[in-house]
């Protein structure tokens, strides 16, 4: 049913990905799909690292340790941006389409009152794109 499964990722966050990227690769597994590991970066050094290209070598590291966990094929893609934060909805968007994504999977928070000023980039991916997008909330 699914052959490529998009999984947002923010290495700066690993830890709270966690139980998200265990179901990912249980789904993976399931339909035998590759995994692209989806990433926004900023054009500025960032905590993660002084450039895009740093960030892609880290994000490229951090899908081969994933497919030693899964086996699965894993691919990525890494876009720069002046202000991820602002560009990252879209971007995700774009990469639906450039990486022929059937299904995305995103890790969420827990709805809150604070989504009324800043609504879910879940909510957004999923009302512009024709992918499934599977939301996997993340527990307290």
């Amino acid at each position: 049913m699914f052959n490529n499964i998009m999984v947002p990722v923010d290495l700066a966050h690993l830890e709270t990905l966690e139980p998200a990227l265990s179901v990912v690769a249980d789904m993976a597994r399931q339909y035998d799909a590759t995994i692209t590991y989806v990433s926004v970066t900023a054009n500025t050094p960032t905590s993660v690292a002084r450039t895009p290209q740093e960030y892609e070598q880290k994000l490229d590291a951090f899908a081969q340790e994933r497919h030693k966990v899964h086996g699965q094929p894993v691919s990525i893609k890494v876009y720069s941006s002046t202000d991820p934060i602002a560009n990252v909805d879209d971007l995700l968007v774009k990469a639906i389409d450039e990486t022929g994504a059937d299904l995305v999977m995103m890790a969420t928070h827990l709805p809150s009152h604070l989504d009324i000023v800043m609504p879910s980039h879940g909510g957004k991916v999923a009302t512009h794109t024709d992918a499934s997008v599977f939301l996997l909330r993340q527990s307290k």
